[in-house]
């Protein structure tokens, strides 16, 4: 999600590549879940967090809609996200206790927190949230350490590329913001990186590519 600002006003100014230290290991959070209360609609979810907790859950898009999924306007488009639940605006896969029940497949935002990402390109860079995050005492930790993503190059280069790929459905949109058009955007993008199943026993990357060339054999 876009979010308009001054990066010199919420960060610590520096920029980070994913082999640099920073201040960001919230040492298990020790009892505190603030950031997983009062979100909105702002974990919004990519292509390969679906596939994650379809795996994590054993269930379809369809279920997870049911579970803690729901769909939204995100910047001109419709894309899922968490759902906040209760009084206290809670992700709604969050327990009693106030932990995590997906933490094996927990969101990309999730896992950066409190780390953002900011794009230049064809790449992107990562920046402390210095205001965010409720825990002070943080400790300095490698930033691929602190995502603890699987075969990160892959993932680096499919962020990168998914980027891409809504920044173009966004510049469609500009050329033509009619409710037709934005509906036939939205459920294009839903129907072929989100509703359709995915294989669990295959390699997400593939599938995910395979989907972006459908998409651009028809444009």
């Amino acid at each position: 999600m876009k979010r308009n600002i001054d990066i010199k006003e919420i960060s610590d100014g520096k920029l980070y590549g994913p082999n640099d230290m920073v201040k960001a290991d919230c040492r298990g959070c020790e009892g505190c879940s603030a950031c997983c209360h009062g979100m909105g609609t702002s974990i919004v979810l990519t292509p390969l967090d679906i596939y994650r907790l379809e795996k994590e859950l054993n269930a379809s898009f369809g279920e997870l809609m049911t579970k803690g999924v729901e769909l939204n306007l995100a910047d001109g488009v419709i894309l899922p996200n968490l759902a906040m639940r209760g009084e206290k605006e809670a992700c709604a896969f969050l327990n009693d206790s106030g932990r995590c029940t997906i933490h094996g497949a927990r969101p990309d935002i999730c896992r950066l927190f409190p780390l953002g990402r900011i794009y230049e390109e064809k790449r992107f860079r990562y920046f402390l949230q210095v205001y965010e995050c409720e825990k002070k005492d943080r400790l300095k930790v490698k930033v691929k350490k602190w995502i603890d993503i699987p075969d990160p190059a892959r993932h680096d280069k499919f962020i990168s590329d998914w980027h891409a790929y809504l920044k173009k459905q966004e510049e469609i949109l500009e050329n033509d913001s009619s409710d037709e058009s934005r509906k036939a955007v939205s459920m294009g993008i839903l129907n072929t990186f989100y509703v359709r199943n995915y294989d669990r026993t295959r390699d997400f990357y593939e599938q995910f590519y395979e989907r972006l060339e459908e998409t651009e054999a028809v444009l």
